[in-house]
């Protein structure tokens, strides 16, 4: 017997929540899921999200990457290139349920907009090519969730391509991810033969309808010849649940054909708590499994009330608090992202954790220690926008036009004010000089470089302060050569760029002391401060620390500040070249003032000489960023690779087999990858495939530190 189903679209749900929900929470919380699609490049998880929309009525037509028509993939750049750069957000409906996405890139160089998606999210969809299974990127955005504490269900994606291996995948889940996944779904053949899912819950097979675009779906009892197979999964279902959940132990030990709405209820439990992790599959390209997954995620997936309260510090008193997902608490949200919109300004992507917000309402925002009035609310659905009168706890969404506020602030009631943990971010390990090709641009220019530094907080600008420069540091090559491209199509602006370059640090390997005083006649006046102080080395990825070890009647209140201003000065523009000084602690041990004839830029400015002349005295070395190299190479290519490799200071970490290739986890100095791309595919005639990612900072050989010495 063949029961056929037809899911239909909510199209009542999603055209424009007009009435009620203008103005009031149409769902309950517990009907809220804030999800974020996670993934290596290339894995699916645009096309993934694509079909999401498109089942759930929220678009009509199925956009596609590849023709650059994907609804998410809005950018110019990401059009023309066919990959995520920028995470976008949209919101669709789902059996009742609303349900908040943020498709998130896959590229290394964009890793940021994962981390700042995923410390807003409660939930995530972790997609894994069937045939790639865990790739170097996977791992990466999976040891993010974990930071964050993030339930996730996996999805294995393109069973229909050649070598697709969904036991494999599974295996590497458990073996390279560290989680204990379990399949809730079997495919029904692979490759060219895969033509549906086999659900072990219902144990039923599911065909879809391709006349339909896989909106029809077929029940039909489970094929003889993978019956024995499905029998089996489910037993190891029901075991894996049953050692983790002690409901289902319960109803195991009355029978072992356990109902499976009490196997669902049981997986909504373990996957809350990270104990398990679904598996489920299907093929996104070719409409397969698309609204089984979507089910996965109403049913697995936290809603607001099922994840771990917000914690932040009161303002006032400096305690722990907590903000708790309810609409009658105060309001406090964290602003996640910022983006600028061509039609209406500035957008403000914010988190709400408690309370609500209301258009005309005024927030405080406890970093600026400044009020700003909301003037227009509204939610996301890739590029578009549509208005609404209010945003309620457990909901994402964007503030127009506010103007003092930075990635990582708090918004909240002025009379309960909180800081909520902010994100933090990794350093740049690339640069380039970047000028505007006429004066008439200079302006246009340092305005487009402001608003992509407060746009991406990996993108950092400065001026070097010897010859003048404006220097834009990021994340890698393609992220320098994006964020070119932006300037020059969004912002109308016609800029010359210097060669990519490693951005090195400077750090000092021992304790030392530096002292200066500064003691000089200057107009009609004399000018005096004497400042004595400490470095020492730190951990690296510790930054720099400035401590106060000296009494007040030696270096007053007044001149601390400017004490502490022109240290940050020394550490900014470096010692032995023009590279920031890090991974230091320096301490103020000593000092002394005239009440008559000292000054706040006499106490600056012997505050830099010292901490040179300590610098100098510490040992001082140059730091370079070290990257994660992950190759897959064919085995016949291994030597001329592992060659190369030793060649560019290259420490091999590991190696795996992987199909007929070998996968390399190697350590590489970036300043040894400029031009990799080319070098590989010549090495290995196009056959290679690798990704690079930044691990740490180490210090610089001594061939590396004459070189840096002598420019």
């Amino acid at each position: 017997m063949v029961k056929v189903l037809e899911q239909k679209k909510n199209s009542k749900a999603s055209a424009g929540r007009k009435g009620k929900e203008a103005d009031a929470r149409a769902r309950s919380l517990s009907a809220v899921r804030n999800i974020g699609i996670i993934a290596h490049i290339d894995a699916g998880k645009t096309t993934t999200t694509e079909r999401v929309l498109f089942y759930a009525g929220k678009v009509h037509k199925m956009g596609e990457v590849h023709q650059g028509t994907a609804v998410m993939d809005w950018m110019e750049q990401e059009k023309e290139r066919g990959i995520t750069i920028t995470s976008a957000a949209t919101t669709c409906f789902w059996r009742d349920c609303q349900v908040n996405i943020i498709d998130t890139p896959g590229h290394v160089d964009f890793t940021v907009e994962v981390e700042r998606s995923l410390r807003v999210l409660d939930g995530a969809v972790g997609v894994f090519c069937a045939v790639g299974g865990v790739q170097p990127q996977s791992e990466t955005v999976w040891q993010q969730s974990d930071h964050y504490n993030v339930p996730r269900i996996a999805y294995v994606n393109k069973m229909d391509r050649m070598g697709a291996d969904f036991g494999s995948v599974v295996g590497q889940i458990r073996s390279k991810l560290g989680s204990n996944a379990v399949p809730v779904q079997l495919p029904w053949g692979s490759e060219e033969n895969f033509e549906g899912i086999i659900d072990l819950l219902e144990m039923n097979a599911v065909t879809f309808d391709s006349d339909s675009l896989g909106a029809k779906m077929n029940i039909v009892a489970i094929p003889a010849d993978l019956a024995v197979e499905a029998e089996r999964a489910r037993a190891e279902l029901v075991e894996k649940l049953a050692d983790v959940d002690e409901a289902i132990l319960e109803a195991y030990m009355e029978g072992p054909d356990v109902p499976a709405n009490v196997l669902r209820a049981g997986l909504r439990r373990v996957t809350l708590t990270g104990k398990l992790v679904p598996v489920l599959c299907g093929s996104s390209l070719k409409n397969l499994g698309v609204q089984q997954l979507l089910d996965a995620v109403i049913d697995y997936l936290p809603s607001p009330m099922d994840v771990t309260v917000m914690e932040g510090v009161d303002i006032k008193t400096g305690e722990h608090v907590t903000r708790e997902p309810d609409d009658a608490g105060p309001f406090s949200a964290l602003v996640f992202k910022l983006a600028r919109d061509p039609y209406v300004g500035r957008l403000i992507f914010i988190r709400v954790y408690s309370g609500k917000v209301k258009k005309g309402q005024n927030v405080y925002n406890p970093r600026s220690n400044k009020r700003e009035r909301i003037t227009k609310l509204v939610r996301l659905h890739a590029d578009s926008r549509e208005d609404v009168e209010e945003l309620f706890s457990g909901e994402i969404g964007a503030v127009v036009g506010m103007k003092d506020v930075m990635t990582g602030d708090t918004l909240c009631v002025e009379n309960k004010p909180v800081e909520l943990e902010r994100i933090k971010f990794p350093e740049p390990v690339m640069f380039m000089a970047v000028e505007s090709r006429s004066a008439a641009d200079r302006d246009k220019v340092e305005q487009a470089l402001n608003d992509l530094a407060s746009e991406d907080p990996t993108c950092i600008v400065k001026v070097d302060p010897e010859t003048g420069q404006t220097i834009m540091s990021g994340m890698g090559e393609l992220h320098l050569e994006i964020l070119k491209s932006r300037m020059e199509s969004e912002f109308n602006v016609e800029i010359n760029t210097g060669r990519p370059m490693v951005a090195y640090y400077e750090t000092v390997t021992a304790t030392a002391v530096g002292e200066h005083i500064f003691d000089r006649e200057i107009g009609s006046g004399r000018q005096f401060a004497s400042l004595r102080l400490e470095i020492s080395p730190l951990a690296r990825g510790e930054g720099a620390i400035i401590e106060f070890d000296v009494s007040k009647d030696k270096v007053p209140e007044e001149f601390r500040s400017e004490v502490e201003e022109g240290i940050k000065d020394g550490i900014m523009t470096g010692v032995m070249g023009r590279y920031a000084v890090n991974d230091i602690r320096v301490k103020i041990t000593g000092g002394d003032y005239d009440a008559d004839s000292s000054t706040e830029i006499a106490f600056r400015t012997a505050a830099v000489m010292a901490f040179k002349d300590a610098v100098m005295a510490g040992s001082p070395e140059f730091l370079e960023p070290i990257m994660a190299l992950d190759l897959v190479v064919p085995s016949e290519y291994m030597g001329d690779v592992m060659g190369d490799l030793n060649g560019r200071r290259g420490k091999i970490k590991n190696m795996e087999a992987s199909g007929a290739s070998q996968m390399i986890h190697a350590e590489v100095p970036l300043a040894e990858l400029f031009g990799y791309s080319t070098v590989i595919r010549s090495l290995t005639r196009g056959h290679a495939s690798y990704t690079i990612e930044p691990v740490t900072f180490e210090i610089a050989p001594k061939t590396v530190k004459d070189k840096l010495l002598s420019i």
